[in-house]
């Protein structure tokens, strides 16, 4: 090695190690000037302007800002000799910290929770005992805890006879998952259940037992939930309940036994071209999973677990009464083709469950037959069967037309998962978001929602984006460069309907830990109550795939407008310590 390249290594691991403290951009020093008097100082009064004219807090109080004020304090960001007021360095980190983010903590729930459940997208996962992939992952009630403590509020359990038939398990069937319990699951259930949300469970059962195993759920389901269960008073509901109604209440949802025998007739009759037709047909998509496999890119696509809903039947038609009495949302397609299993009944409500597949054709043909089923009945959208390693595909196909169950893999990280999170920050985090009231109503003409028109600009969301901090403390310094520091770019942008999705890009800025873009970008938003905010940081590479360093979704209709701090997450969607964005949020 030359002299000259051993003082250019050892110069960049000297300067990997430095970093400077986030110095207050331009605007936001000219903002701070605006507002502070002649001596450099905001005081009480000052604030409760600020708060009110740019952070458009229009109901702020002086005691308000007084309490920011003491809470910088408490975070000892003021100190005793600056009681009187905020100096620009307290004022910087202010707008930096955590009491000042995008949505408002206090906003918790706020919605009108006293619609019918089918008025609402519930927080939905999919095989929800899984611990990795859909093939050979243990089975457990881990992930079943997780999700309730993240608000999930539809678990999904796949139950089996053990191997002597004489008690029931929860796996992925024909796969080589390991089972678990199905009492285990049932009372972590109930164990958790209410923990962060106090709205209702819904277990989706998917059954492969027999008559007499039916019966044996039946009393572990009872006996574990007692008064917490919600049965119906007959057969089937005419209207769901609403969720205000069924606070700490767990629901059955299943297909009514006597079905099974049918649907599989149904499924079998339509195969007409046999087991080599299948096994063809399986290998085209194996092969079609393996070429996407190659594909390193970090798209929102990927593979693994399929709903066997129509799958199974009981040995009999000999339905066990007291387990037909237990399901609440009765579950199934019907004998007919899609228009049938899209038909509104007007005495009763039911449960319909399509593919991601089956989804994708069905809002091409049947587009407003199933938003107008969705206003009255639930439909529950689940992952192609060759998603194997757990990930999800793009949920907004189905929330534009109304789905209330899209069900998701929780352990299968990526960027859909990133925008289910997003979508159930609102509401105070509790697992029910009300849908907008254009999937809820029809028009004068009785017409519904269309996702695809082409429909007026309601409001345009300007963000700016300043600048970004606290890489340098939750990243190992050599993480993404051995010797320099990060060249970090920032992509924000929208997914809602088709004529809002946009991505856009900051420049890219070389070798700086704490990175100071200061850019602008307008998003024109035809339906905002549909829409979340994305946001991603990633750091340029040169001659591999450009790294990842954070992510965040927020819902648009809950976005505080003014300048607040973003904190991002990894890739599970955890919060990182110190990493955050600083950002301008205006509607115009």
């Amino acid at each position: 090695m030359s002299s000259k390249q051993t003082y250019r290594v050892c110069f960049c691991f000297r300067r990997r190690f430095r970093v400077v403290a986030a110095e207050a951009p331009a605007d936001i020093k000219n903002l701070f000037n605006e507002y502070a008097d002649s001596n450099g100082v905001m005081n009480v009064e000052n604030l409760h302007r600020f708060l009110i004219e740019v952070q458009k807090e229009e109901n702020a109080s002086l005691e308000d800002a007084s309490n920011i004020m003491n809470n910088l304090h408490d975070l000892k960001i003021l100190n005793i000799f600056h009681r009187r007021g905020l100096h620009l360095d307290a004022f910087f980190k202010y707008l930096f910290a955590d009491i000042n983010p995008p949505v408002n903590p206090k906003r918790k729930i706020h919605h009108d929770m006293n619609a019918p459940l089918s008025h609402y997208f519930i927080y939905t996962g999919h095989n929800s005992y899984l611990t990795g992939n859909q093939l050979s992952s243990d089975c457990s009630d881990v992930p079943i805890i997780q999700a309730l403590n993240r608000g999930v509020r539809v678990i999904e359990l796949d139950i089996w006879p053990n191997s002597s038939k004489d008690d029931v398990e929860v796996l992925h069937g024909r796969t080589l998952t390991t089972p678990v319990s199905l009492i285990k699951c049932l009372r972590s259930i109930k164990e958790h259940a209410f923990s962060v949300s106090e709205y209702p469970v819904v277990i989706t059962l998917e059954d492969h037992l027999t008559t007499d195993l039916q019966a044996k759920v039946a009393e572990m389901i009872t006996q574990t939930f007692g008064d917490m269960l919600f049965t119906p008073d007959s057969e089937c509901l005419k209207d769901f309940p609403s969720p205000e109604s069924l606070k700490k209440r767990v629901m059955i949802s299943t297909k009514p036994p006597k079905e099974y025998l049918q649907a599989k007739e149904v499924k079998e009759k339509d195969s007409k071209n046999g087991p080599e037709a299948d096994a063809e047909a399986w290998g085209r998509e194996v092969s079609d999973l393996k070429a996407r496999y190659n594909d390193k890119d970090d798209s929102d696509e990927g593979d693994g677990g399929e709903d066997d809903e129509n799958e199974e039947d009981p040995k009999s038609q000999n339905t066990a009464p007291e387990y037909k009495r237990l399901i609440a949302i009765h579950a199934g397609k019907g004998k007919g083709g899609l228009s049938d299993w899209l038909r509104v009944d007007p005495d009763k409500v039911r449960r319909l469950s399509l593919s991601e597949q089956e989804l994708a054709k069905a809002v091409v043909t049947h587009g407003k037959e199933i938003v107008r089923f969705t206003q009255r009945n639930m439909l529950r959208i689940y992952p192609k069967g060759i998603r194997f390693d757990s990930s999800n595909y793009n949920p907004f196909v189905a929330w534009t037309h109304g789905a209330q169950m899209v069900a998701f893999n929780m352990q299968g990280y990526g960027r859909s998962l990133w925008l289910m999170h997003g979508m159930f920050r609102a509401n105070g985090g509790c697992g029910y978001v009300k849908k907008p009231d254009i999937l809820l109503k029809a028009g004068p003409n009785n017409e519904v929602f269309d996702p695809e028109a082409n429909l007026p600009v309601k409001t345009t969301l300007k963000v700016t984006v300043f600048m970004g901090e606290g890489w340098y403390y939750d990243f190992d310094h050599t993480h993404f460069d051995a010797y320099s520091p990060p060249d970090f770019y920032a992509k924000i942008g929208i997914a809602g309907v088709p004529a809002d999705n946009v991505m856009k890009k900051t420049k890219t800025l070389e070798d700086n830990w704490i990175p100071n873009w200061d850019e602008t970008f307008e998003f024109p938003l035809t339906v905002p109550e549909l829409a979340l905010l994305r946001v991603e940081v990633h750091e340029y590479d040169m001659s591999e795939k450009d790294d990842f360093a954070g992510q965040t979704c927020l819902p648009v209709a809950e976005l505080r407008q003014g300048i607040r701090a973003v904190a991002l997450h990894n890739r599970k969607g955890e919060k990182y310590n110190s990493v955050k964005l600083l950002m301008r949020f205006e509607f115009i």
